[in-house]
């Protein structure tokens, strides 16, 4: 009994890791909209959340059958067997969330605690049907399939479901409001209140009442007859008191109506989704007590375990302060927040993910479809709704309240909440399987497609991010069900010493990720970007452009060195990794442009009647050098890959002092930029008359020895390729000079 008392005892430090794990993953559900909208300073939106958990928790104590008998009959085994399975299931859970939050990706602790329970359940059912001598069909006694097919099913619909009603209800209350929607939400709003607060008010009826420990079931049987009258008395309530709102006081109807939505969410995600955390630990607690009180417990069988069980409120209680202590610290929830944050945004820039094949095919279906309409429907008609659709009157810094711009405005906010609420209330009030994370996710990426957030500039990412975090979706059950099937089968099989290394190998892993997240957030305060965001004006912006640009041409002074030092020594796998970071050199400028050019819509300190020249030219010279690096990298890794000679010495030797010549410019160049010193900038410019002088004589010392048959036609491309090239970063680097320091001057 004492190594089953230890899978106990590491099966309670565990739940708290997966309190912290899941708790990070799913705060995106709950805190993006109130975030993305600013609607109100971080940590007032943090205690809101933070008292909706503390309530949801206690709503939860009808939760806790899964574990116990959701997945598996659990008379069929005995209480060393499902101690096994439970191990197995938590030890597979705290890595896989924890995975999935280092990159930043929003899943389902739903899904994944279900097909871990399905996964152990099997590789445990299937060695004792080997160990009897039955064949593999005697699994179906075993395990009930048709939770787990429940659950699919469940997934397939609530995505399609959510993302269809997320992107008609932002269509219609977009048409009504439009961006401009101070004036009309005087008239209208009280209306439109009601409806998504009584939408609200049901949702925590529904999937709070039920599993609530302090109400009664006669209680329970009133609010469920009577669900009717009372959303109506809602309806009617709520509408007066917004309009009244509206028309007697400055109180923003939509901050309410979001706020008590986030708060609403964080109490539904408490209470439906804190079995998937510490719901299998106390089934190994009960399971390990049953056994206790029976004559030979390590052969007792747990029928027991069929037996309602309510859980304790101090234990709850425990479990929400945890929550609420991660919600508050955990530096991965915010990484997660910023997927979906900038996959919902409403203006244009720099994206995270990269076009696909399949993005694209998407994109060009859609615009047939939108040329099919535009045929069918009368101009006049798309005039009108184009209209209610003008962007020119959103402004991302409207709020004075926060220090920082939106990612949407609060009408997409509120309608968030709004059809997150309505459908996960209709959902569970019907009794079908789904996840808080897919309906929440989906109808925030539905309600931005019908905003017109994902434009002809950004839909191709958007769309890839959309179908990443999907694809992780599926990917979440294949290896909660995988892994958990390969612990299972090693702790059933090898018993403590399989136990003790998967719980090392676990430490570890999260070590690691940890270690993984803090270098990556170093690295992002590090950079331009949290300045730039956090700016006010365009003058404060520029600022953090610079440091941007600093930061740029370190990187590329650092591809260069790799370029010509492995291209000399012929280094194929050094010339491949200077690649990948000419590439991200490239993405670094496209990164640039998109900030610089954002910018533009941000308020001058003077305010100005035009955008200042220099800008453009600022752009063109990012772009251009950004390509050039590319292309300088591809032909040298090319030339070698290809196994084409390699230089010969005199033309090594040439290239090394333009290669020297080149990273001091560069150097000096770093320095003006750092200096924003126009004097710095008017010596570059001497120097790089010098240089190009000196170009042109190597340019004639290698057509002498193209004339001698010195060099190899392949030989000869290439060194023009990288003398051109070089040539060709000086001249850009000066026009961007030129711009950068005129704009920080301005």
């Amino acid at each position: 009994m004492e190594l089953y008392l230890g899978i106990v005892i590491v099966l309670a430090i565990l739940a708290i890791s997966d309190l912290v794990v899941g708790v990070s993953n799913d705060a995106v559900n709950f805190l993006n909209s109130a975030i993305g909208s600013k609607v109100a300073p971080r940590w007032v939106i943090m205690i809101i959340a933070s008292v909706g958990m503390l309530l949801g928790v206690t709503f939860s104590s009808g939760m806790m059958e899964v574990a116990r008998k959701g997945i598996f009959n659990p008379e069929k085994f005995i209480m060393p067997e499902l101690l096994i399975i439970f191990l197995a299931v938590m030890l597979t859970d705290v890595i896989l969330l924890d995975l999935y939050n280092t990159f930043g990706l929003p899943t389902s602790t739903t899904v994944s605690i279900v097909f871990e329970l399905l996964g152990a359940a099997v590789a445990v059912s299937l060695l004792k049907i080997h160990a009897a001598g039955h064949s593999a069909g005697e699994l179906i006694n075993y395990i009930n399939t048709a939770k787990a097919l429940a659950i699919i099913s469940g997934i397939l619909a609530s995505v399609i479901i959510a993302f269809i009603t997320g992107s008609i209800v932002q269509f219609i209350s977009r048409s009504i409001f439009t961006f401009d929607f101070k004036n009309r939400l005087k008239r209208y709003g009280g209306v439109w209140g009601g409806f998504a607060l009584t939408a609200i008010t049901y949702f925590i009826l529904i999937k709070g009442a039920k599993g609530a420990s302090f109400i009664t079931p006669e209680t329970l049987e009133w609010i469920q007859t009577h669900t009717g009258l009372i959303l109506l008395l809602n309806f009617i309530l709520w509408t007066l008191v917004l309009q009244a709102l509206l028309l007697f006081t400055r109180v923003h109807i939509l901050k309410i109506i979001v706020l008590i939505g986030c708060g609403a969410l964080a109490m539904a995600f408490a209470a439906n989704d804190l079995v998937n955390f510490i719901g299998v630990p106390l089934a190994g607690f009960s399971a390990f007590n049953i056994a206790g009180n029976q004559a030979n417990p390590l052969e007792a069988t747990m029928e027991a375990m069929r037996a309602p069980v309510q859980g304790k409120t101090g234990i709850l209680l425990i479990a929400g302060i945890v929550m609420v202590v991660t919600l508050w610290l955990s530096r991965k929830a915010r990484t997660v927040s910023k997927t979906e944050l900038s996959l919902g945004r409403q203006d244009e820039g720099s994206e995270r993910f990269e076009s696909t094949m399949l993005s694209r095919v998407l994109v060009r279906m859609v615009m047939s479809l939108g040329e099919g309409y535009n045929k069918v429907v009368p101009e006049s008609w798309r005039k009108k709704i184009n209209s209610r659709f003008d962007q020119s009157k959103y402004s991302k810094y409207e709020d004075s309240d926060t220090s920082s711009q939106q990612s949407f405005d609060l009408l997409r906010a509120s309608v968030n909440m709004m059809v997150a609420s309505a459908l996960i209330s209709l959902g569970t009030s019907l009794k079908l399987p789904l996840s808080t994370t897919y309906v929440t996710f989906m109808v925030s990426m539905g309600s931005s497609l019908a905003d017109r957030a994902w434009g002809s500039e950004s839909a191709v990412y958007r769309i890839t991010g959309v179908l990443t975090v999907i694809g992780g979706w599926f990917f979440t059950a294949f290896m909660a069900f995988t892994v958990s099937c390969i612990f299972a089968t090693l702790i059933y099989l090898f018993h403590w010493p399989a136990m003790v290394g998967l719980v090392l190998l676990a430490a570890f892993f999260l070590y690691r990720t940890h270690a993984y997240h803090s270098g990556q957030e170093k690295k992002e305060k590090l950079t331009y970007i949290t300045q730039v965001s956090n700016a006010k004006t365009a003058d404060e912006a520029y600022l953090g452009i610079n440091k941007g640009l600093i930061e740029y041409v370190d990187h590329l002074m650092l591809t260069l060195e790799n370029v010509f030092s492995s291209i000399f020594a012929e280094d194929r796998k050094g010339l491949k990794k200077a690649r990948k970071q000419a590439k991200a050199s490239r993405q670094q400028a496209k990164d640039l442009v998109s900030v610089l050019l954002n910018t533009t819509t941000m308020p001058l300190s003077e305010p100005a009647d035009e955008l200042h020249p220099k800008v453009a030219q600022t752009v063109s010279a990012l772009q251009e050098t950004g390509r050039t690096i590319y292309e300088l990298a591809d032909a040298c890794y090319n030339h070698v890959n290809n196994n084409h000679k390699g230089l010969i010495d005199i033309q090594k030797k040439e290239l090394n002092e333009v290669k020297t010549k080149l990273l001091a410019f560069l150097k000096d160049s770093q320095k003006a930029l750092k200096d924003g010193d126009g004097k710095s900038l008017d010596q570059l410019i001497a120097s790089e008359n010098k240089l190009d002088i000196d170009f042109y004589k190597l340019d004639k010392n290698q057509i002498k020895r193209i004339k001698k048959k010195e060099s190899k036609t392949r030989q000869s491309m290439l060194y023009f390729n990288m003398l051109s090239s070089s040539e060709a970063i000086i001249d850009q680097m000066v026009r961007l000079l030129r711009g950068a320091i005129t704009m920080l001057k301005e």
